[in-house]
């Protein structure tokens, strides 16, 4: 036996005398409350609610409650839709946001996939936010990518050759399975007689046109997969002729455009696809991609550009390129469109390192003074950018050469050991805090809305962590 201590009081069964309130179970800096407050006096949901134009039908629910658990679960990391409705009973923070309210799985879903372009526009929106928060100086920007994983397996990508082949392959079963049914057809009267005396009146032996259902399915997906892989290999050979022959025409003063446009024709009905080339039958739009850790996913390229002051995204998009060279232009010019104003600095790391960019930088920078620093080459690990030369930079220097010499200057150096400090965190968070690594919306529209969903929450956690509550709370005011 042990001494007679004393314990503090606990008693399971105890009735609580008075409603429980869950704005005290609650800490009054928590994040749930600057999610509450961010949507109900700051956000603008004009978008979400125009598109409800029907009285009739069954109340749906408010969509203050919906955005309120999208934005606290995609900040948190609690993205998908069955587990926000288990959160909604067992966590006080959704409870807290959901007002006690437990939306199903399926309403969360599809309110998310329905309003996916509203609240892709939050985005610009958090960043309108942060910009009046002083948060955006645009001093200095990083733009980088990021490999982020389809919803769809590798495993169910085919190659073009392998098409072919396994669309002969079904066309032959389909084919024997047509013939097979055609001859039950023909003495169906004798067949049904027989097979009721062997298996019963309500007994089957093999169900062909079930089975020849399945198989033309099958044949029509290989078929939608195979025309993908055409279509897209026709595009781009087409792109590529008409640019070759716009540049013909440039050198040589003319200008035609039916000659323009009969080039890319000829060029699409000449190019056959690269047997390699593969689509994925889960998510079509989707590629198989190199990931940061050497390892082939299906994948989407994730485009972001970070602001240095406090590492706000201002610019957000995805591609299913895995080059990040043709996102150079389009990203800054995002940028610039979403801030209204352009970087004085944009570091680039060598994964956009072409002509067409090195050319595009120096444009940038005659039109808009925006200096971009763009790694010519990678380094091996803890190797030093060698000191620029002395003297002038040659005449006869290639764009390449003269922005290699930038980088090795002395400010070159200073500003690009900026990039990493600036840009790779905030994807780290992501996919840390945000469990942001994978995508659970399928198609490049859906991946795109997601993606900029969730840098809308990345910089609302940034302005939390700014001003908190309280100064979210003056601004509202």
């Amino acid at each position: 036996m042990g001494v007679a201590k004393v314990f503090r009081r606990f008693d399971p069964d105890q009735i609580l005398l008075m409603p429980p309130s869950l704005d005290e179970w609650l800490p009054q800096d928590h994040l749930a409350r600057f999610v509450a407050e961010l949507v109900d006096e700051v956000l603008d949901l004009s978008a979400i609610y125009a598109d409800y134009t029907e009285v009739r039908g069954f109340p749906p629910y408010d969509p203050r409650l919906m955005v309120r658990l999208l934005i606290y679960g995609y900040t948190t990391g609690v993205r998908s839709s069955r587990a926000i409705e288990r959160k909604c009973v067992d966590d006080v923070a959704f409870r807290f946001l959901a007002a006690d309210v437990a939306p199903d799985f399926r309403s969360i879903a599809r309110f998310r996939r329905r309003h996916l372009d509203a609240l892709t526009g939050l985005f610009t929106q958090s960043l309108r936010l942060a910009q009046r928060l002083g948060m955006v100086r645009m001093g200095r920007v990083a733009l980088d990518g990021t490999k982020l994983r389809a919803n769809a397996s590798k495993h169910k990508a085919m190659s073009y050759a392998r098409l072919v082949d396994k669309e002969q392959v079904v066309e032959a079963e389909v084919a024997e399975l047509e013939a097979a049914v055609a001859g039950l057809l023909a003495d169906a009267e004798a067949t049904d007689t027989a097979e009721d005396a062997q298996y019963g009146r309500d007994g089957k032996d093999v169900d062909l046109p079930a089975e020849l259902d399945r198989r033309e399915k099958r044949l029509a997906r290989l078929q939608a997969a195979r025309a993908q892989i055409e279509a897209e290999a026709a595009a781009e050979a087409r792109a590529k002729a008409e640019a070759a022959q716009t540049r013909r025409q440039e050198a040589a003063g003319g200008a035609d455009a039916e000659a323009v446009a009969a080039a890319g024709e000829q060029a699409a009905a000449r190019t056959k696809p690269k047997p390699k080339a593969q689509a994925n039958f889960t998510d079509p739009e989707s590629r198989i991609m190199k990931n940061g850790d050497g390892a082939y996913i299906q994948a989407y390229n994730g485009q972001a550009v970070v602001d240095d002051a406090h590492q706000i995204i201002t610019a957000a998009d995805v591609t299913d390129c895995a080059s990040d060279c043709p996102s150079y232009t389009p990203m800054l010019d995002q940028s610039a469109a979403n801030t209204g104003s352009h970087p004085e600095q944009a570091l680039v790391d060598a994964g956009y390192c072409s002509d067409d960019n090195l050319a595009a930088a120096a444009a940038r920078q005659a039109e808009h003074a925006t200096t971009t620093f763009m790694a010519t080459g990678r380094l091996s690990h803890d190797e030093q950018v060698p000191p620029a030369p002395r003297g002038r930079i040659p005449n006869n220097a290639t764009l390449k050469q003269r922005m290699a010499r930038r980088l090795r200057t002395k400010p070159g150096r200073a500003a690009y050991a900026r990039r990493k400090a600036i840009v790779e965190p905030v994807f780290g968070q992501i996919m840390t805090c945000q469990d942001g690594r994978q995508l659970l919306l399928r198609g490049q529209d859906g991946a795109r809305g997601e993606w900029r969903l969730l840098a809308a929450c990345h910089n609302l956690r940034k302005v939390f962590g700014h001003v908190g509550l309280a100064g979210l709370a003056r601004l509202a005011t």
